[in-house]
């Protein structure tokens, strides 16, 4: 068996036609997501991704802070089973993660030589990432284990113009013109067809990833790789396109844009196609989805990370009734079934699933129910530490 991670940076899951999108065409995320199961509820413990990759690669909860120096990786007991183990990137801060070492292979791929809109969507930064990703699966021999992890949206818009232009309306002015990739905070007297512009520019180039993950998907089935490799494609973290005030990453404050993330899992055998559950997941669970998959039973457990396979055979099992997030600086967050509250000087709190993208802050109005999860918040590391999630006293 194979598997394939593929991390698409700063794709928001509201630009998804499987997330709820209808705006921006996405037939191949859609075709994909046909075939997956798909996780509504999937969040990333944190937007660093020194700390993220240690979930994904070790199991280990950003709250965590570093991992024992015997803590082993995912990567090294694939290798002594004979799995060839390769990671390809753009990203200079994964090729750079001190448990990138532990690949047999580690493929980087070279930035955009310059910020400037391609003429063709062949010529894009994403679309040679892609084709270097095809090249190398069509040059390695089974098994293997495939991370790919590109800066997708987060380092360049060099969509053809076209493919922006697809979406402007006859009364709307031209749309944003740079391939820099905008972050800043907006005045509260911000042009609104600034933003328009802004998010016309960032469909045009979810319209490019699309594209390019369809020639994937055709390379797949040809070589009929699709019946004997796990698929899984995941964002590292979201990008913020107005809500709360913010374009890009800006101060990632710890809001659903930036760390709500879409998650896709297309299985070999093809179970769960279409299914999607509403269960709190994180990245660790992914790596302990994996280890599940490749059968490997020596590796310590996750402190936190839960396999996914009892979801898939269940879409309505429960693996958690809280997901705890780590911001920079001090700034904490936690999500519940039914709410989100992030730990500021002053907490935010917001109802879920109703309240997507968190637009009406409830704390004054349910001060007992933010002091809950404040409570929760602080007393999770603890458990982290201990190895006592699952002894923590349920929510109310």
């Amino acid at each position: 068996m194979n598997s394939i991670c593929l991390i698409l940076d700063r794709l928001h899951a509201g630009y998804v036609g499987a997330y709820g999108n209808t705006w921006i065409e996405t037939p191949e995320l859609d075709r994909l997501a046909s075939q997956s199961f798909l996780f509504d509820q999937c969040l990333v413990d944190s937007p660093r991704l020194e700390a993220l990759y240690r979930s994904y690669w070790q199991g280990w909860h950003a709250m965590l802070g570093d991992p024992p120096d015997d803590r082993p990786a995912l990567i090294r007991p694939l290798r002594d089973r004979g799995i060839r183990t390769i990671l390809l990137t753009d990203e200079t801060q994964v090729a750079a993660h001190p448990l990138a070492e532990h690949f047999d292979e580690l493929v980087g791929i070279d930035p955009p030589p310059a910020a400037k809109l391609a003429r063709t969507m062949d010529r894009t930064h994403l679309a040679r990432c892609f084709a270097q990703l095809i090249d190398v699966l069509d040059s390695t021999a089974e098994p293997f284990f495939l991370w790919a992890h590109f800066t997708a949206l987060g380092a360049v818009w060099d969509a053809p113009l076209a493919l922006r232009e697809q979406y402007v309306e006859e009364d709307d002015p031209q749309p944003h013109q740079s391939a820099e990739v905008p972050c800043r905070m907006l005045p509260k007297d911000y042009d609104p067809d600034d933003l328009l512009g802004v998010s016309q520019a960032y469909a045009g180039q979810v319209s490019l990833l699309d594209a390019c993950l369809g020639a994937l998907l055709e390379f797949l089935e040809e070589r009929s790789l699709g019946s004997s490799t796990l698929l899984a494609l995941m964002s590292a973290r979201g990008f913020p396109l107005g809500e709360h005030g913010r374009i890009g990453p800006c101060d990632d404050a710890l809001h659903g844009p930036l760390v709500h993330v879409p998650f896709l899992l297309r299985w070999p055998d093809a179970r769960g196609a279409g299914v999607r559950t509403q269960a709190l997941v994180e990245p660790a669970d992914l790596w302990a989805t994996l280890a599940d998959f490749f059968q490997v039973a020596d590796l310590p457990a996750s402190p936190s990370g839960r396999s996914l396979l009892p979801v898939v055979a269940d879409e309505s099992l429960v693996l958690r009734d809280r997901l705890c997030i780590a911001g920079t600086a001090s700034e904490q967050a936690i999500r519940t079934p039914a709410w989100y509250l992030r730990s500021t000087p002053a907490p935010e709190l917001y109802a879920k699933p109703d309240d997507r993208w968190e637009v009406n802050n409830v704390t004054d109005r349910c001060l007992e129910i933010a002091e809950a999860h404040l409570a929760a918040l602080r007393e999770f590391p603890q458990a982290l530490r201990e190895g006592k999630i699952g002894d923590l006293p349920a929510l109310e």
